[in-house]
């Protein structure tokens, strides 16, 4: 059976993607999946400034510039609590310093410090796939963002394939790449992280996990986009473009009603 395509506006922004995986159950091949090598960021890019910084966020305003079920559609629905896969396979210990970094920072997905501060959070679930995504609007310095958004872009070098023990000591092998990303925000990064090993009752289980990352001004979108099954990029890049969207209108209107 079909799988239906996503809610509007969401729907709208993935029209242009040639093949999108999501309209069906059945994955596509990687070379139809991925985005062309033009819609591909070299980030962390940085775009102009913006014209003027907006004031800090109001939690309503953060609040309403986060994607909701509606704009995914079915089968997303607002989550019901932490996957059992955060703790089972993400909770682990890497054979490097810089991958046990990264792990750390997905698993807390404190990505950029404690002077930062989180301003609105939400969580969904895919209930065909058993995916989760979690979007953040979180405010920190802009240079201080960029050095994190410079890290992630390290990743595929430094730990593109490591080890990693879960706490019951099962091995998983951890592979990182880049991610695409439409050129949206004063810069952004995103990566794709998959885990494959062995679950604690044995069962062989691969974990995909999308983080994408996007400053606009002083504000920054964080998303997670993870599960032991179909985890689609064409569903991260969209919700980072339609995130990035709505936080850019956000904070216009904010600078308006000062």
């Amino acid at each position: 059976m079909s799988r239906p395509l996503l809610a509007l506006p969401l729907a709208a922004l993935l029209a242009t993607t040639a093949c999108s995986a999501i309209a069906t159950d059945k994955v596509l091949p990687a070379e139809k999946r991925s985005a062309s090598p033009s819609t591909a960021s070299a980030a962390p890019t940085t775009a102009p400034p913006s014209p003027a910084t907006a004031p800090a966020l109001t939690p309503a305003q953060a609040q309403a510039a986060l994607i909701t079920d509606a704009d995914l559609g079915e089968p997303w629905t607002m989550t019901e609590g932490a996957a059992t896969w955060r703790d089972g396979l993400l909770k682990a210990t890497a054979n490097a310093p810089d991958c046990q970094r990264l792990l750390d920072t997905l698993y807390t997905e404190e990505f950029f410090g404690a002077d930062s501060q989180v301003r609105a959070r939400t969580g969904l679930d895919d209930t065909w796939n058993d995916a989760q995504l979690h979007h953040q609007v979180v405010a920190d310095r802009p240079a201080d963002v960029d050095r994190t958004l410079a890290w992630l872009k390290t990743m595929p070098k430094k730990c593109g394939r490591f080890t990693a023990a879960t706490a019951t000591g099962a091995v998983q092998n951890a592979e990182v790449t880049e991610a695409p990303l439409p050129k949206i925000g004063d810069s952004r990064q995103s990566l794709r992280l998959t885990l494959n090993g062995e679950s604690a009752d044995g069962e062989e289980t691969t974990l995909t996990l999308d983080v994408a990352a996007v400053r606009i001004g002083d504000d920054t979108i964080v998303l997670t986009n993870g599960g032991l099954g179909d985890v689609y990029a064409e569903i991260t890049q969209g919700v980072a473009e339609l995130g990035a969207k709505r936080l850019t209108d956000v904070r216009k209107q904010a600078r308006v009603e000062v």
